[in-house]
């Protein structure tokens, strides 16, 4: 199918763009600034009007929005420009939405909790952004809330317990994301995972 990703050149975009176009997709990589040598590279600002994003999105089946500012921009990047995109999606006609958060996000009595002390600011913009995406369009969304991302070697071993924080390399995120667009059981859901003992296609299954 075709797949837009928007944020196709960080840290998870790039292993996401990788992993879909694997799978025999065909992937459109949105950045600010298209990578050179990519034919379906696509120069995507997050600043943009929803009406100017929406023209890359048309034809398309599924959107990700794995963008992020690491604390740079938190309020256009990560807030109003997730919020412009889910709009983009809906001119465009595009359904199916899915978006990397952030461990509970959108459960403010737990950002006190470990390494979620100094995320404050980038949870309550990964809040906001959610809060929209659920209750404000009507997307076909799945959004993942991993933890702590480590450049540890994949194991593809996940568990999406909800108790406790924890850690997961960057390339399982990746995988369980590039898994979720064929996965219509989670569709409007939310999901926590972490490392765990469990393989990623088992436990989506399990959902």
């Amino acid at each position: 199918m075709k797949i837009f990703v928007v944020g196709a050149t960080g840290r998870i975009g790039r292993l996401l763009v990788e992993q879909l176009r694997q799978a025999g997709h065909e992937v459109f990589a949105g950045s600010r600034q298209a990578s050179a040598g990519d034919d379906h590279a696509v120069a995507f600002d997050l600043h943009d009007q929803p009406q100017t994003l929406a023209k890359a999105l048309r034809g398309m089946a599924a959107v990700y929005f794995v963008a992020g500012s690491r604390g740079r921009d938190l309020l256009q990047t990560d807030l109003n420009g997730a919020v412009n995109v889910m709009k983009a999606a809906e001119l465009a006609g595009v359904k199916r939405f899915i978006q990397l958060s952030s461990a509970y996000d959108l459960q403010p009595e737990r950002w006190s909790e470990g390494y979620l002390k100094g995320l404050t600011d980038y949870n309550i913009a990964k809040y906001f952004a959610d809060d929209w995406l659920i209750h404000r369009t009507d997307l076909d969304y799945t959004i993942l809330q991993p933890g702590v991302l480590t450049e540890a070697p994949a194991t593809g071993l996940v568990s999406l317990d909800e108790e406790t924080l924890g850690e997961n390399p960057l390339a399982d995120v990746a995988t369980l994301l590039a898994d979720l667009v064929d996965a219509p059981q989670t569709s409007r859901k939310v999901i926590m995972m972490k490392s765990g003992k469990t393989p990623i296609a088992t436990a989506l299954a399990a959902i």
